[in-house]
């Protein structure tokens, strides 16, 4: 019975104390941003046709639908061309500062609304990839997912070395204007109606993360005591650790239904099915790597039968590391074989950014430090770059597959 209480315990120190795989955190940050990211960037051109008003979609038809199934998106609030250039120039930018890491609380809540808003507002455009960074984007508002490789990391080292030094740290004035800024959007929004009264869900996601950026800014800066901030430190790291267990269980989801469903298909069965879409003018962007690939009977079988092993296997091997890592590196190749035959290049990305949360965190580390000395050649050496923290994940992390 000791041995048992002293296992939870420990558990629960380990749950609570500290945000578990930082790494793995921010590189599905940068992997999910960076996908929707250069989405919407290839797609400027044609945006109007695809979520504005120039779509075949139309206002009047998503607004019917919206209202019926109480999706949320900020696009339909207006049907005018100023208001979608706004929200997507604004989805764009809200990428962009979760990539870097930039204000990653907030720009975590705009990424979501800008996911949200754009999906939402023409549901037929999209493939598997599109469901993925939907539900992603909102379980990335729970993560602490700029603890490393992130400008919040760079600042928050650099105010810490400057008190080291005995220097004034200049108070921060960006985050107070944020708060007030998405406060006062959120004010506007409700007093005016645009959030439906059966859409409960994102607006009180919203207005609570606010809240709570309210509080935490007032206990960082006011509190005399350190108790309310441990108190709030505690709630972040378990909503935290929270999401990224449901981020894991969504991945292994993914892929046991997809395998399952494949083992009933007779198609999957008789091992041909890899070899229909390579005939298909919408996924054959290159039409002679296609037929190259599927002139051979046996790489075809093989393709099928591996893919469904695979994906069958996979929420099974979570537990043996090395089995793991093998099947991780097979199923990100095998995303980028898709990306490149297929022609489904973003839709590769967002799974192999889902796949990056089982990423052991040595590999992760030694690929951060890669990426820091690349950098450091192309600035030429000028100046001294203190090096990012690195915070102590080593717990429970180790027995869920976070480390190698």
């Amino acid at each position: 019975m000791n041995r048992l209480s002293l296992t939870l315990s420990r558990g629960v120190v380990q749950v609570t104390g500290a945000a578990l795989g930082p790494y793995q955190s921010a590189v599905i940050r940068i992997g999910f941003a960076g996908t929707w990211l250069l989405f919407l960037l290839r797609e400027f051109p044609h945006r109007q046709e695809l979520y504005g008003p120039s779509g075949p979609w139309g206002w009047n038809l998503a607004k019917q639908l919206t209202d019926d199934n109480q999706a949320f998106t900020a696009l339909l609030w207006s049907d005018g061309r100023l208001w979608f250039e706004i929200c997507y120039a604004l989805a764009v930018l809200a990428s962009a500062a979760l990539v870097l890491g930039w204000r990653t609380r907030t720009s975590s809540l705009l990424f979501m609304v800008g996911v949200l808003s754009l999906q939402n507002r023409s549901v037929f455009v999209g493939d598997g990839g599109d469901n993925v960074l939907h539900l992603m984007s909102i379980y990335l508002v729970f993560t602490r997912c700029g603890q490393v490789w992130s400008l919040d990391a760079h600042r928050a080292v650099r105010a810490a070395a400057a008190r080291a030094r005995g220097e004034r740290v200049p108070a921060d004035v960006v985050g107070p204007v944020l708060w007030a800024v998405l406060g006062l959007a959120l004010g506007t929004a409700a007093l005016t109606g645009r959030f439906h009264a059966t859409e409960w869900l994102i607006p009180a996601l919203l207005w609570t993360a606010w809240a709570g950026l309210g509080l935490w800014w007032v206990v960082e800066r006011r509190a005399a005591r350190r108790e309310p901030r441990i108190l709030l430190d505690v709630v972040a790291n378990v909503l935290h650790n929270g999401a990224l267990v449901v981020i894991m269980a969504e991945a292994c989801l993914i892929y046991a239904t997809a395998g399952w469903y494949k083992v009933q298909g007779s198609r999957w069965q008789d091992g041909t099915a890899v070899y229909y879409p390579l005939h298909l003018d919408y996924f054959s962007p290159w039409p002679g790597l296609a037929d190259l690939m599927s002139s051979s009977g046996t790489i075809m079988m093989i393709a099928a039968y591996g893919t469904v092993m695979v994906q069958v296997a996979f929420p099974f091997t979570l537990f043996n590391r090395r089995v793991k890592n093998v099947l991780l590196v097979v199923m990100m190749a095998e995303h980028a074989v898709i990306a490149v035959v297929l022609g489904l290049p973003f839709f590769s990305l967002a799974m192999i950014a889902a796949d990056a949360v089982f990423l052991p965190t040595s590999f992760l580390r030694r690929l951060g430090d890669l990426a820091a000395r690349a950098r450091g050649r192309l600035a030429g050496g000028a100046g001294h770059e203190v090096p990012a923290p690195r915070p102590t994940e080593e717990s429970t992390a180790d027995h869920v597959g976070f480390t190698a």
